[in-house]
């Protein structure tokens, strides 16, 4: 059925709403009310928590254009797009989409820094170094943009519409001339309870090659416009309608762990879990302790809950691995929903 279409707008509090089916330049998003007129005012605070931990930092867009270096491509010295010219582009694509909707602040994480010291510092001690002798840039960054008016309740979790990217400098030859850059963008949904991202393929580019700024904006408003959100959401509300018993779910995870080892013949008939031994230690300690996701009192778990145990986990990833990895659990967690009824390629997990 055809969304009813509306705008996003705020009042002279620019307090966010929530809102009926939106669709707006081709992209529709879903909301709770059921009046074309009747738009409900709401208050909406996610926590204070990180979206990504790993070795990652936060970090402010002021920081990174003043006090970080812009590395070049050195055989020609053409100089790379910098981290932060991606972000405002993010947030100037997501402007276009919606022009009347306030976003909340961009949260930027960053990871292996790259040091380096002005020409005139060359003979001092590093020591001695003045703050102004100083340089770096960071090899690794992701940031995230929520749009805390368009949000839904899946399983009694409140979750944000969100997009998002990472740039690695590690995936680019910076040796070389100036060549396509690489980027990965989405566009999906964040988790209030505990701040997990909830992305899956349709609205993730993780190979986004680009040669110009232009370039760029162009293919991350593609993935907006063309990103359905109904299809995304109907997709997570069904995980909360089918659970996993204690002796499933040791099951799984017994899969999971054997899945590391084995052969690679074997391997390449089952579909690809993309997480290691760690991630699994993390989920089977929060499937009895964690207090959003855990078991019920019979030892079963809902899939929804399962699905968030693997991103909350994720959440030690490095950034370059970040969203795929995000990506890589809801495909699992579906596939093991097909698994339940007796269809797709994920048995194996269960049996």
């Amino acid at each position: 059925m055809e969304a009813l279409i509306t705008t996003i707008e705020q009042n002279n509090n620019q307090e966010p709403y929530r809102l009926i089916p939106v669709k707006h330049n081709g992209v529709t998003f879903p909301g709770n009310v059921q009046s074309e007129r009747h738009i409900i005012p709401i208050v909406t605070q996610f926590p204070n928590k990180p979206f990504i931990e790993a070795n990652t930092t936060e970090i402010n867009l002021d920081q990174l254009k003043n006090n970080c270096v812009i590395p070049v491509f050195s055989k020609d010295n053409e100089r790379t797009i910098a981290h932060q010219e991606f972000i405002e582009i993010a947030q100037e694509s997501l402007s276009k989409v919606f022009p009347n909707t306030n976003f909340d602040k961009t949260e930027i994480r960053v990871s292996h820094q790259i040091k380096g010291r002005t020409p005139g510092a060359i003979h001092k001690n590093v020591n001695d170094l003045l703050e102004h002798e100083r340089t770096q840039y960071f090899e690794r960054m992701a940031f995230i943009i929520r749009v805390p008016s368009i949000l839904e309740t899946i399983n009694g979790n409140e979750i944000a519409l969100t997009i998002g990217g990472v740039r690695s400098y590690n995936l680019e030859n910076l040796y070389s001339k100036k060549t396509f850059e690489k980027f990965k963008f989405f566009i999906g949904f964040q988790n209030k309870v505990c701040c997990n991202l909830c992305v899956w393929s349709d609205g993730f580019v993780d190979d986004m090659k680009v040669y110009s700024c232009q370039e760029l904006q162009s293919k991350v408003l593609s993935v907006i416009q063309n990103y359905n959100a109904e299809k995304h959401l109907l997709g997570m509300k069904e995980l909360s309608q089918q659970s996993l018993t204690e002796n499933q779910f040791a099951q799984l995870i017994g899969r999971t762990r054997l899945y590391q080892h084995l052969p690679k013949t074997a391997k390449s008939l089952i579909p690809n879990l993309n997480f290691t031994d760690s991630h699994i230690n993390t989920i089977v300690k929060d499937y009895y302790e964690d207090e959003s996701f855990s078991r019920n009192q019979q030892g079963d778990i809902n899939l929804w809950n399962v699905y968030n145990l693997f991103t909350q986990a994720n959440k030690g990833s490095y950034i370059d691995t970040f969203l795929d990895r995000n990506v890589n659990a809801f495909d699992f967690t579906q596939g093991i929903q097909k698994a339940l009824i007796g269809n797709g390629d994920y048995h194996w997990f269960l049996n």
